[in-house]
C-alpha cells in the first residue's frame, strides 16, 4: 500500500480501524490444529435452541430443544458457545440485532471470509482493520479456562496461524494480525509474541485486569516476561472491553444496558492500574492501547491520578514506584480507542491527539458500518486537517508499526 498524506486536504483519510472482530470460521481448529488435536479440538454443530438469557458478564441461560431455531455453535471440552445475532450484527436492521441464535448462512460473508470483509471495509472508507477473536474472547480466556493445557496451548498456536497466514496472509496489508497467547504461562507467551513478531507481527491480545481471570496482578513481576518480550518487539498490548470477562454493572437484574453503558470502566480501572504498577517506568519502551474503551474518562483520570500522585504518594504507596506524574507515561506510552465519543474529541487537548485512535467495530452492534465515513466527517468536522489525520489513521500506523510507505 501506498501513503498519501492528506494533511492539506479537506478530505478524510482512509481510516485503520484498530477494533474490529473476525467470527471463527467454522473449521479453523480442524485445518489448523495438528492432526493429533483435531477430534478434541474446537468444532462447530448446529443445535436447536428454544431460549437464550444474558446471566452477566461471559454468561448465558440457554435452553436447547431439537425443534427450535437452530444455531452454529461451538463444542470444546465441556463447553457449547452459540454463535449470536448481536455479535455478528451488520446487515441486520438496528431493533434486529438481538440476542438470539444465528447460522454461518446468516451471517454477513465479512465476518468471517476474508476477501469479503476486505471488501466491506474498502466500500466504508476503511484501509486496514485489526480484528479481535470471538470464539477464543477478548484475550483467549477461553483456553486459559479449558481444562488440557496442552490442547489449549496447540489451539492458540493454531489460531496464530490462521491469523497471520489466512485471515491476513493475501489482504495486501488490508487486514492486520493479532496474536492471543497462553495467558497461563508468560514464559509460554513471551516466546509466542516472539515467533509472531518474526513474522511481521506486533499486536497481541491481553486482560484489562487478569486478577478478574484468577491470574497475578501487574504489580507483581509475573508479567514482566510479557511485558519485556512486547517492549523488545515492538508488539502493543491490546486490551479490550470485557477482557477480565466481568463487565461492570450494578446488580444482578440490572438490564444488559446498564453493563453496555458502563463498559469503560474496567478500561479506566486497568490504567490506574498500569499508571501506578511501574510497569511503564521499567518498560518505557512498551506500548498499551485501551479497545472500545472510548476516551472521553481519559481527562478525568489523568487528573486524578496526578493529584493522588502530588498529594497522597508518601502514604500511597507509589513514591519509589513513580518519579513523575503518572500522566507522563500516559502521554508516552498509551493509546486510546473509540467510534462514538464527541465529548472525548471536545476534550482532545487533554487526551491526547497522538493518544487518540479510531475504529468501526465490525460486526457488532455498536458497529458504524456501513456509514463510519458519514459519521467520522460529522465528528472530525471541528478539528484540524492534521489531528484528523492522526486520529483516524496516523496514530494507529505508529501503534501497530504497519509498513505503510
Amino acid at each position: 500500500m501506498t501513503e498519501t498524506s492528506t494533511s492539506e486536504s479537506t478530505e478524510l483519510p482512509m481510516i485503520v480501524s484498530v477494533d474490529d472482530h473476525l467470527v471463527e470460521p467454522a473449521d479453523l481448529w480442524q485445518r489448523w490444529l495438528p492432526e493429533r488435536f483435531r477430534d478434541r479440538g474446537p468444532r462447530v454443530e448446529r443445535l436447536g435452541i428454544s431460549s437464550m438469557d444474558f446471566i452477566g458478564g461471559t454468561r448465558y441461560d440457554i435452553k436447547y430443544s431439537q425443534d427450535a431455531p437452530p444455531a452454529d455453535c461451538w463444542i470444546y471440552e465441556d463447553l457449547v458457545l452459540p454463535h449470536k445475532r448481536h455479535v455478528a450484527a451488520v446487515g441486520f436492521d438496528r431493533d434486529e440485532m438481538t440476542l438470539s441464535p444465528i447460522t454461518y448462512d446468516e451471517m454477513r460473508p465479512g465476518c468471517y471470509e476474508p476477501k469479503a470483509r476486505v471488501e466491506d471495509m474498502l466500500a466504508n472508507h476503511v484501509e486496514v482493520s485489526l480484528s479481535f477473536p470471538t470464539f477464543p474472547r477478548f484475550c483467549g480466556q477461553t483456553f486459559l479456562e479449558a481444562s488440557d493445557r496442552e490442547l489449549a496451548e496447540a489451539c492458540v498456536y493454531a489460531y496464530n496461524d490462521y491469523m497471520v497466514e489466512e485471515w491476513c496472509g493475501d489482504s495486501d496489508g488490508h487486514l492486520a494480525p493479532l496474536i492471543i497467547v497462553p495467558l497461563w504461562d508468560p514464559e509460554l507467551a513471551a516466546a509466542e509474541i516472539r515467533r509472531n513478531a518474526a513474522r511481521g507481527v506486533h499486536a497481541m491480545c491481553f486482560s484489562e485486569i487478569p486478577p478478574h481471570l484468577g491470574l497475578p496482578s501487574i504489580h507483581t513481576d509475573y508479567w514482566d516476561p510479557l511485558f519485556a518480550a512486547c517492549e523488545e518487539t515492538d508488539t502493543v498490548i491490546n486490551m479490550h472491553i470485557g477482557s477480565s470477562s466481568k463487565m461492570p454493572t450494578t446488580s444482578s437484574d440490572a438490564p444488559p444496558a446498564v453493563q453496555a453503558t458502563l463498559s469503560f470502566n474496567n478500561a479506566m480501572a486497568s490504567l490506574s492500574d498500569f499508571l501506578f504498577s511501574g510497569v511503564l517506568v521499567r518498560f518505557p519502551g512498551l506500548k498499551l492501547a485501551y479497545s472500545e474503551g472510548q476516551i472521553g474518562w481519559i481527562p478525568y483520570i489523568l487528573e486524578r491520578a496526578d493529584d493522588v500522585w502530588s498529594e497522597h504518594r508518601a502514604w500511597g504507596g507509589v513514591a519509589d514506584a513513580i518519579p513523575e506524574p503518572p500522566s507522563t507515561y500516559y502521554y508516552r506510552q498509551v493509546y486510546g480507542c473509540f467510534f462514538r465519543d464527541s465529548f472525548g474529541l471536545e476534550s482532545i487537548s487533554h487526551v491526547g491527539e497522538d493518544n487518540t485512535t479510531f475504529e468501526t467495530d465490525y460486526p457488532h452492534t455498536d458497529s458504524t458500518w456501513p456509514n463510519t465515513l458519514a459519521l467520522a466527517e460529522k465528528m472530525f468536522a471541528d478539528l484540524t486537517p492534521e489531528v484528523r489525520y492522526k486520529i483516524i489513521r496516523g496514530n494507529a500506523i505508529r501503534m501497530l508499526s504497519l509498513d505503510i510507505t
